[in-house]
């Protein structure tokens, strides 16, 4: 069980990049990889040695040098902190509207990945369970102070799914009229493929605050603790999301061709689920962390046309398609000094 899941974790691009950044507490391996950065990808290396006042020359690692030095980072004991810390930055690099960076490049490289199986089957004897929960009644929602009020916990969900979804279809309308069929054309639109506008609630504090999508360094935020009822549908990995394609399929081909196509190189029709069909039938979506860590930024084949992308959707996150939560306890304030450091309670 845990060679064949930690098999698919490193199928997933956030799987790999969270081997590799564990990889990397070893200051050693950082080095490596920032070497190898600035030789060989055009966005360069995060660190450049001086000495005495002049440039130190960069080594030039090759890929089966940082192969070998992250073959020798399993086997140790894990590092909880150090695993928590690897989580948010594959989370917080994810991208749907343009290229994978340098890490994730380096991360889909064969041999990269064979030396990365040995900590990912570490990682998962450890973590499978947690990573594999459920949704659990009790959720917190996250208002951030700068950028959202501080008021109603959501709108009505009839309501706001409605218009999502009559916006995604004017905009896929649009874009199948005016904007061109080649998927390298320079030209960006809708590129999340779960209604983004619902309420989002996650299944812990931590999550809530820390394991953010392309985050915005918020220092200041209002977090809700909440309970949920009613039906809800688990994805756990890129199978069940495209059952779910299969099932309520929605095309998006001519809005989301050229963000995926940059983020994945594949150049095709694609689908994402209906989630105004799926609310009739489900209260509520929730996706996995390991769903997250094996299916997102990644092609998931629906048949032998079309495939689709787990694209804006967080790990331990469930979207709410009806009325079916309530606030359970009094909001909390959070917040921390920079984007870079630990939250703290307030008040």
């Amino acid at each position: 069980m845990v060679a064949r899941v930690s098999d698919a974790l490193l199928e997933g691009p956030r799987g790999r990049r969270l081997c590799l950044e564990y990889g990397c507490r070893d200051t050693r391996i950082v080095e490596i990889v920032n070497n190898y950065g600035f030789h060989h990808f055009e966005d360069g290396a995060r660190v450049i040695a001086f000495s005495s006042g002049e440039p130190a020359p960069i080594p030039d690692p090759s890929v089966g040098d940082i192969a070998e030095a992250l073959a020798a980072a399993s086997g140790t004991p894990l590092d909880h902190d150090a695993v928590a810390g690897a989580l948010r930055a594959s989370v917080d690099v994810a991208r749907y509207w343009q290229e994978p960076d340098t890490v994730d490049r380096l991360c889909a490289d064969p041999r990269i990945v064979e030396a990365l199986r040995p900590l990912a089957h570490d990682l998962l004897a450890l973590y499978e369970r947690s990573w594999n929960r459920e949704r659990t009644p009790e959720q917190w929602a996250v208002k951030w102070r700068l950028r959202e009020a501080a008021g109603a916990l959501a709108p009505a969900a009839a309501t706001a799914l409605e218009k999502w979804n009559a916006g995604l279809r004017a905009a896929e309308e649009r874009a199948r009229r005016d904007w061109p069929t080649e998927p390298t054309a320079r030209v960006s639109g809708e590129w999340w493929s779960v209604p983004v506008w619902m309420l989002s609630t996650r299944g812990s504090v931590e999550a809530a605050l820390d394991l953010v999508e392309d985050a915005f360094g918020d220092e200041a935020a209002t977090v809700i603790p909440v309970t949920g009822h009613g039906r809800t549908l688990e994805i756990n990995g890129a199978a069940d999301w495209a059952e779910l394609c299969r099932r309520y399929p929605l095309e998006v081909t001519a809005s989301h061709r050229h963000d995926w196509y940059r983020t994945t190189g594949r150049d095709g029709r694609w689908l994402i689920p209906d989630w105004v069909r799926i609310a009739r039938e489900w209260h509520a979506v929730h996706l996995t962390t390991l769903g997250y860590l094996t299916g997102a930024t990644r092609t998931i084949e629906i048949d032998g046309e079309y495939a689709s992308v787990i694209a804006g959707w967080a790990p331990d996150s469930t979207i709410w398609l009806t009325d079916a939560v309530v606030e359970s306890g009094p909001r909390e304030e959070w917040q921390r000094e920079r984007s870079d450091e630990p939250w703290r309670r307030v008040g």
